[in-house]
């Protein structure tokens, strides 16, 4: 599996703290490359991966599972999907010009259900876990190396009235992250299914603070 890579760059030299985000189901590369020159600074190599699904042809809308004849992703898929996304680190990161021992995931919606599985499943190998308007799914807590993760910074974020995620589920993940041993940073938002200017402050702060980086005034 080849992913189309979108890739927003600060400029200067040397490895860079990085920042691994994946987009949503309906969206494509491009719809968090955005948040680039916006977290801590536009200090950040932001690397996108576009999904390998297209939902219809000639639209820029895309989706990471393959369903089957009744229209559900299978724990397989989920798997097979994870493990593309984790050689797409391996490759990317370095070869953009990252820093592979200062790298945090960001997953969107179902992205976020991917950052979940790559985040839990090697907890010691990311600097953080940023979890927007998602859910935590079953094949993630599975995979989850309980042993690490009490030391992975893991930030949720989530809006009260998101019609597409309902808010109970970002609190039923949040409970379930600490049954696993994880120390979920919890944030609740007056907003829908988004990245609000709220949330948008309070994540790049997070990103300066799990990335060692010296704040901005």
């Amino acid at each position: 599996m080849t992913f189309i890579q979108y890739t927003y760059h600060p400029g200067g030299s040397g490895p860079l703290p990085t920042v691994l985000a994946i987009h949503g189901h309906g969206a494509n590369g491009q719809d968090l490359l955005g948040l680039g020159p916006l977290l801590a600074g536009g200090r950040l190599l932001v690397i996108c991966p576009e999904a390998e699904f297209q939902l219809q042809p000639g639209m820029p809308s895309y989706t990471w599972f393959r369903r089957d004849d009744g229209g559900q992703r299978t724990p397989e898929e989920f798997e097979r999907v994870a493990t593309a996304v984790r050689a797409f680190a391996d490759e990317a990161i370095p070869h953009a010009g990252g820093d592979p021992s200062r790298v945090v995931l960001l997953g969107f919606s179902q992205g976020g259900s991917l950052a979940y599985h790559l985040g839990l499943a090697e907890p010691k190998r990311w600097r953080g876990l940023a979890a927007l308007s998602t859910w935590l799914p079953d094949e993630a807590a599975e995979a989850a190396d309980t042993d690490g993760l009490g030391a992975l910074p893991v930030l949720v974020q989530h809006g009260s009235t998101d019609p597409a995620i309902e808010v109970a589920r970002a609190r039923q993940s949040r409970d379930r992250l600490e049954e696993l041993g994880a120390k979920p940073d919890y944030r609740e938002y007056g907003m829908g299914h988004q990245i609000g200017p709220e949330s948008l402050t309070d994540l790049s702060r997070w990103l300066e603070r799990v990335l060692e980086l010296p704040p901005l005034a």
